[in-house]
């Protein structure tokens, strides 16, 4: 069992919390009966002490951050970035990440490319919503490298579509490696 990636405490248990130091394989209960055998992450044993101790990855070390995060991260860079040029214009604006496009199986039987992103215009309860999704944008991705700066593409041109703008206009960098 594992505990959530960015709590500091994150720990990997080997064996689950009712599962008593018991030896490997059958045995006996008080009454004469064998129990059933224990799967492999229950027999193992703790030899001399040198099972794990701690954490495997310091937070401090770049394996820590999932992809997930440095996606999260690379999103909000861009959207800091535009709220850097902008100000005003983008105080209400909220940017989400979902993991797909909702209706891909329709898309993909559609044959149809799926959206990197949506716009949701703002309503009386919430600000307008641009969303990413991270999956689609990564399988449009060619290599890691080039991640952030589609990442930025993509929060340029919704961002544009909600201020009714060209993309050019709302960043200087936007289509532009750097």
């Amino acid at each position: 069992m594992q505990s959530p990636h960015h709590d500091p405490g994150f720990t990997v248990r080997l064996a689950d919390a009712g599962a008593g130091p018991q030896d490997a394989g059958s045995t006996p209960t008080g009454s004469g009966r064998a129990t059933a055998p224990r799967g492999f992450r229950q027999r193992r044993r703790n030899r001399h002490g040198r099972g794990l101790r701690g954490e495997l990855m310091l937070p401090t070390l770049p394996g820590y951050r999932t992809r997930s995060d440095r996606f999260d991260d690379f999103v909000l860079d861009s959207a800091e970035r535009l709220h850097d040029i902008w100000g005003k214009p983008l105080d209400g604006v909220r940017f989400a990440v979902d993991e797909i496009p909702p209706g891909l199986e329709q898309l993909v039987a559609d044959r149809t490319a799926a959206p990197m992103g949506s716009y949701s215009p703002a309503t009386p309860d919430e600000g307008p919503v641009i969303t990413l999704y991270r999956r689609v944008v990564e399988q449009a991705c060619g290599s890691r490298e080039d991640l952030q700066d589609l990442v930025h593409d993509v929060v340029v041109e919704y961002t544009a579509e909600m201020l009714g703008v060209p993309p050019e206009s709302l960043d200087p960098v936007y289509r532009r490696r750097y």
